[in-house]
């Protein structure tokens, strides 16, 4: 047989060395939080941080908006115009979906 073969063999021999290769195989692959299991809630946890900092930079756009519309007569009125298609009296309105 082949000398290093041999070594590889009689180390997996003892005792110790085998419980070892065990526990990594058991935490490895057969553990319930197993590596694929740990990377995709990884992927998971950064994709919900990065939907968290779209939603946060949409709020806070949001409250810009809602602050210049507190007081601006002007601001309400182009925002009831682009947003719900208000119109003025003796005005007629024009929809052009594209």
């Amino acid at each position: 047989m082949n000398p290093l073969f041999q070594k590889v063999w009689s180390a997996i021999k003892n005792k110790y060395v085998l419980t070892t290769i065990i526990f990594i195989l058991i935490f490895v692959i057969f553990d319930t939080n197993n590596v694929r299991v740990t990377m995709g809630l990884s992927r998971e946890v950064s994709r919900l941080e990065h939907q968290k900092a779209e939603l946060e930079a949409g709020i806070s756009a949001d409250s810009v908006e809602i602050y210049s519309l507190k007081d601006n007569l002007d601001a309400i009125e182009r925002y009831g115009r682009e947003h719900y298609y208000m119109k003025r009296e003796n005005e007629d309105l024009f929809i052009i979906k594209h």
